[in-house]
């Protein structure tokens, strides 16, 4: 099974865009689904972000044309989309999916809303079906890198987020907030962080507009701002010398006439926009008119770029440990890769056993029942004892990718092409085959059984021993 990632982000693509392929979270189960059922995809995961829209698939051999899925999904002419997609193949996918559960890949480095974006792109996958074991061991083992990032290095110490970007930007343009009014439009997480970082920075009052009035209320309560109805919105905006506009809206929300009106009221009083949704709340022919200042998310990226500064050094650590877990995911993918050997070679010494204590049954049928068990355990220990090194050879071999000393093994054992055995063996079931064969591993009973009681090598002893005897009388 391959591993194919391909999207664009706010690296590769304007705002414009990206706008243009975002997908609201009410779309996003269905979109998952077409995307499933694209020729050559096993498996399909779609992360869907303000600053990213990205396809994850696992596929065989033939690869799937993705970026002809998103230029006939979102009606995108041909060829615009080449020049800013990236597309990242296997080992390289693995490392691209674990920076960015880790805010490594993020306009804001460091900020901690993506790795719950990821999750829930990964809870939507599983409810439509669309992730399978490949991709859910590839999944989690993304979740555990970012959790190592976030608990061993500083990258996320301190509160930084979109929103907080964004009250610095407002700081920057106003010199002081101390005494500004503060409309936020949208009740989410995004504007829940924009309010607490207004406060901190002496905003005087915020007013939430949302479509559902009881999350405007709730949020408002906490914070002690004021409620208005979504209805009102446009009636009550001109009061605000900050709006910031997060909201999920397909089309812009505040256009140009709007600005107008609200400056009108304003007095020609300057008012400032901050839209960090994708698509866009405000049309961005507003920042033409004199006394309104708009910055839309791509705006935020030069103060972004004053974060990442900062975080430099806690961001080399982190990427060193994306390498120590990207590299133990390879290892476990190709030990994964020995399975069908292990499975031969433990097949083929289980015959050659079997085949051995069909010729000796004529000579131990007057062993005792205790006695013949005794007969089985000793061996299928000997067999074990023999594969021990053998199988370990094996997946040291495949881990570390050496495919000349895995023929070589198969050579020397016999072993020959594939088995009708071998290729249909699972994914989990080579997952146990490579756990049974790691000498790390508490439970090795297949592989090398424990060693035998007092009561049982004596048993064991006297059943070879009669056995001998009876063919020599």
């Amino acid at each position: 099974m391959k591993i194919l990632l391909t999207g664009l982000n706010h690296k590769t693509a304007p705002v414009e865009l990206r706008e243009r392929l975002a997908i609201p979270s009410e779309a996003l189960p269905e979109t998952t689904r077409t995307l499933l059922a694209e020729p050559g995809v096993h498996e399909a995961l779609i992360l869907s972000t303000c600053n990213r829209v990205e396809l994850l698939v696992s596929h065989e051999s033939t690869e799937p044309e993705l970026r002809r899925f998103l230029e006939s999904h979102f009606s995108v002419e041909d060829g615009t989309l080449a020049s800013h997609l990236y597309h990242h193949h296997d080992m390289e996918a693995v490392r691209h999916l674990f920076r960015v559960a880790s805010s490594l890949d993020s306009m804001v480095v460091g900020e901690p809303q993506i790795l719950g974006q990821v999750k829930s792109a990964y809870a939507v996958s599983r409810s439509v079906g669309a992730i399978k074991s490949p991709l859910d061991k590839l999944l989690q083992q993304a979740f555990s890198a970012a959790k190592r990032v976030r608990s061993e290095t500083e990258i996320g110490s301190s509160s930084v987020s979109i929103a907080s970007v964004a009250v610095d930007l407002a700081k920057r343009i106003f010199g002081s907030l101390q005494g500004k009014s503060v409309l936020l439009v949208g009740a989410g997480k995004m504007s829940e962080l924009a309010a607490r970082h207004l406060l901190q920075n002496g905003a005087k009052s915020i007013l939430v507009a949302n479509r559902t009035f009881d999350r405007a209320v709730r949020l408002a309560q906490q914070f002690k701002g004021q409620a208005i109805r979504y209805d009102d919105l446009h009636a009550r905006a001109g009061e605000a010398d900050i709006l910031i506009t997060s909201t999920g809206a397909p089309q812009p929300i505040f256009r140009v006439a709007d600005a107008q009106q609200f400056l009108h009221r304003r007095r020609n009083r300057p008012m400032f926009f901050i839209d960090i949704a994708v698509p866009r709340d405000v049309e961005p022919a507003v920042n033409r008119l004199e006394g309104v200042f708009l910055y839309d998310i791509d705006d935020l990226q030069s103060v972004a770029v004053s974060n990442l500064v900062d975080r430099s050094r806690e961001a080399e650590r982190a990427e060193a440990i994306i390498a120590e877990e990207a590299e133990r995911y390879r290892k476990r993918v190709r030990s994964i890769d020995a399975a069908p050997a292990i499975v031969g070679l433990q097949a083929s010494a289980e015959e050659m056993r079997q085949a051995e204590l069909r010729r000796a049954r004529a000579r131990l049928q007057s062993l005792t029942p205790e006695q013949q068990a005794a007969v089985e355990t000793l061996t299928r220990g000997l067999m074990n004892k023999f594969l021990h090194l053998p199988l370990l050879a094996l997946k040291e071999a495949a881990s570390e990718g050496d495919v000349v000393t895995l023929e070589a093994i198969r050579n020397a054992f016999h072993l020959g092409p594939e088995s009708e055995l071998e290729s249909q063996i699972t994914v989990q079931e080579a997952q146990t085959h490579v756990c049974e064969a790691d000498c790390d591993c508490p439970d090795q009973q297949v592989i090398e059984s424990s060693p035998l009681s007092e009561t049982a090598s004596a048993h064991a002893n006297e059943a070879v021993v009669a056995g001998v005897n009876k063919g020599r009388s």
